[in-house]
């Protein structure tokens, strides 16, 4: 194609927001999750305008009545990477193949991990099991202030994070923590993130701050990132896009610290930046609402998402392709806390796309990036199918 049929990229990914088991989801202890249909059930959804885009078609949802005739072309994603955490989803679509699945800790750090970063940072740790972050501080804080040591946890995803008061372990030395076990784990130790996690307060009211800061691997090359930005266009990664891929191809970064913020984001950057990628990441589905079983406010969360899509219609131009989607699942409604291995949802809409088109069940998320990359005339990924003839 000699010309792009697109000259700007508005990618969106609702965090966790899956639309039902993958066929290997039993492996991953997901047998029946279905993030949106369980969501539609137990508390009801009304997303008039993610159903005009065709929602209602890709699976059924109470609620969300299939259109006749969709304004979106619309499909779903598989995920061929053996995991269902947020760094194999977003590394997937940009063309990204992963093996393995990143290593995880469920039973904690083993002592040779532990030993070699006690003897870097010259104190020893406390925890070393998995947990949720608020509730370890509350439970070993108190022995932290005492004892000066870092508290070290992990969760589901693969990560090593350590959280300090900052009267305690100041948030510069804090970081230096972080860069030393960063340095201790790789190969097979390899986690996607070390996290400082600085807290304030007093014993039954610690608070985290703002100062928290990811230190991730980064992603292989070549992917969509990196090969956007080498031909010179704009990427904007809006929220944890800069996180998920260590800034690695990324010409411009906006932190954000919600969904509304990162909505009004993207609205902001698109007034300023009038070619090449917006990719964008809304994180309160999974963070506030998967990971702590509340479909209620995850639907309601859903709701404020959809009233924001007419502001996005309005700011749109001719040359605009959008794209709605999801990294994995986190179905509130099961016994589990954790991510599930699911399909995700494929949305794309814009002036020049084709209406009502089904793009069906694609093999891998990087079926997205490929499309992308064939827009704009690059070279094409190592995986993925594009689908842009379909669309245009």
């Amino acid at each position: 194609m000699g010309h792009k049929a697109f000259s700007r990229v508005i990618l969106i990914v609702l965090d966790s927001v899956g639309v039902g088991e993958l066929p290997d989801a039993h492996l991953f202890g997901d047998e029946g999750s279905n993030t949106l249909l369980h969501i539609a059930e137990s508390v009801g959804l009304h997303l008039p305008n993610l159903a005009k885009l065709g929602l209602g078609n890709i699976i059924p949802l109470p609620g969300v009545p299939p259109e006749r005739e969709p304004i979106a072309a619309y499909g779903k994603m598989a995920e061929l990477a053996p995991g269902k955490d947020t760094t194999s989803g977003h590394w997937e679509m940009v063309g990204i193949e992963l093996k393995k699945p990143f290593p995880t800790y469920p039973s904690g750090f083993p002592r040779r991990v532990i030993e070699e970063f006690e003897e870097r940072i010259g104190r020893r740790v406390l925890g070393n099991f998995p947990a949720s972050g608020t509730v370890i501080i509350e439970e070993i804080g108190e022995i932290h202030l005492k004892t000066g040591f870092p508290i070290i946890y992990t969760s589901a995803d693969s990560v090593f994070q350590i959280a300090a008061h900052e009267e305690i372990i100041p948030v510069p030395e804090l970081y230096e923590m972080c860069r030393e076990a960063r340095k201790i784990l790789r190969g097979d130790d390899e986690v996607v993130r070390v996290i400082a996690r600085p807290f304030i307060g007093k014993p039954g009211s610690f608070r985290r701050t703002e100062r928290r800061e990811d230190f991730s691997i980064a992603p292989p090359e070549p992917n969509l990132l990196g090969l956007l930005s080498k031909a010179g266009f704009p990427v904007v990664g809006v929220g944890k896009i800069k996180d998920i891929f260590a800034g690695c191809g990324i010409t411009k970064a906006v932190h954000t610290g919600n969904n509304r913020e990162g909505m009004e984001a993207v609205l902001k950057v698109m007034e300023e930046v009038d070619r090449g990628l917006i990719f964008t990441n809304l994180v309160d589905f999974d963070m506030l609402y998967g990971h702590r079983n509340d479909p209620r406010g995850y639907a309601k969360a859903l709701e404020e998402f959809d009233a924001f899509l007419p502001r996005l219609e309005e700011r749109k131009e001719e040359g605009d392709l959008l794209v709605i989607t999801a990294d994995h699942g986190c179905d509130p409604t099961t016994e589990s806390t954790d991510h599930s291995r699911e399909y995700v949802p494929l949305l794309i809409w814009g002036e020049r796309v084709k209406q009502g088109v089904n793009l069906g069940v694609r093999r891998s998320f990087a079926d997205l990036g490929q499309t992308i990359a064939e827009n704009f005339g690059l070279t094409p990924l190592p995986l993925g199918e594009s689908f842009l003839s379909k669309v245009i």
